[in-house]
């Protein structure tokens, strides 16, 4: 019998935690929020329905320590599988979201508005700190659409009881930031664009003519032949340390045709071989957050803009 899901939500106030618990009542979990600390294990129970419940510097007798403590009992339980969420934001978007609401910042001393609500923020980013360094799942709203949100919170725990490793394929724009939730990431920068061909440029990779046009690049063979043994044997490795949910970011330039088009096709290659794989288009649905300066390549790591080139 598949253990029961439990989720802890918490995190920073602004960033999205109802957010995410609503989210989570949708997908059919008893929702509590803000219980008393000391009755955390006793809501858990013994029941069958997944339970989540959020936890935050607002819950009466609240402390990290305290929250890690019962999180490693409930973890010992081997009928209920226990996810810790946290939502964090940067300082310039939840001093933003406290304006615009005009909300009081729990921790702000004497006040809601201007430096304040900056004071409240550093304080919890602090108290909170233990939590987000014990998080399975962080989720930064600083540029992630409701939307996305929801879609994220649905891919991870749609299928929470069922078996293997949820991979989720992104394609992504580098001079608009890498993506926050990727877990490995890759640049295709080096092959030929299709955005210098005057036909092409309107298209996307999901359009044959534009697949035909990288693939013929000399070095997609060789690069794809890496990338699928790469990833192959690694994925099961990352099943055997139960992992549950993974992000691969596939990036170029404009974010429009290569990596769209490697993307779907790395979502096809996992999905023949077994694996749950779903794939989004950052800037093609329209998740592209605000201008970045352009990172340097890598692999590895921890959502109306033009096309640029």
């Amino acid at each position: 019998m598949a253990a029961r899901p439990v989720v802890l939500v918490t995190g920073l106030s602004g960033a999205g935690r109802a957010s995410i618990l609503r989210t989570l009542e949708d997908l059919g979990f008893e929702t509590v929020d803000n219980p008393p600390l000391d009755l955390l294990e006793e809501l858990v129970g013994d029941g069958d329905l997944p339970l989540a419940a959020g936890v935050d510097i607002r819950s009466r007798g609240f402390d990290p320590a305290g929250v890690l403590r019962t999180l490693s009992r409930l973890r010992l339980r081997p009928d209920i599988a226990v996810t810790l969420v946290y939502a964090t934001a940067e300082d310039a978007v939840l001093l933003r979201r406290f304006s615009e609401t005009r909300r009081r910042h729990p921790l702000a001393p004497g006040g809601s508005l201007g430096s304040r609500v900056a004071d409240g923020i550093a304080r919890e980013q602090e108290l909170m700190a233990p939590l987000r360094d014990a998080a399975d799942m962080l989720i930064d709203t600083s540029d992630l659409p409701l939307p996305a949100l929801r879609q994220m919170i649905d891919r991870r725990f749609r299928g929470e009881g069922a078996p293997g490793l949820l991979i989720h394929i992104q394609s992504f724009a580098f001079p608009r930031g890498l993506p926050r939730e990727a877990d490995l990431v890759f640049d295709l920068r080096f092959l030929r664009n299709p955005h210098y061909d005057p036909v092409l440029r309107p298209l996307t990779g999901r359009d044959p003519a534009v697949a035909a046009y990288v693939e013929a690049d000399p070095d997609f063979p060789g690069f794809w032949t890496r990338l699928t043994g790469f990833l192959d044997p690694l994925l099961p490795r990352y099943v055997a340390e139960g992992k549950k949910y993974l992000t691969v970011a596939i990036g170029c330039t404009g974010g429009r045709h290569r990596s769209v088009l490697v993307a779907e096709r790395l979502a096809a290659h996992l999905r023949a071989l077994g694996w749950r794989a779903d794939v989004t288009h950052r800037e093609l649905d329209g998740m592209a957050p605000r201008a970045a300066t352009t990172p340097e390549a890598h692999l590895g790591g921890r959502e109306a803009l033009s096309p640029s080139p």
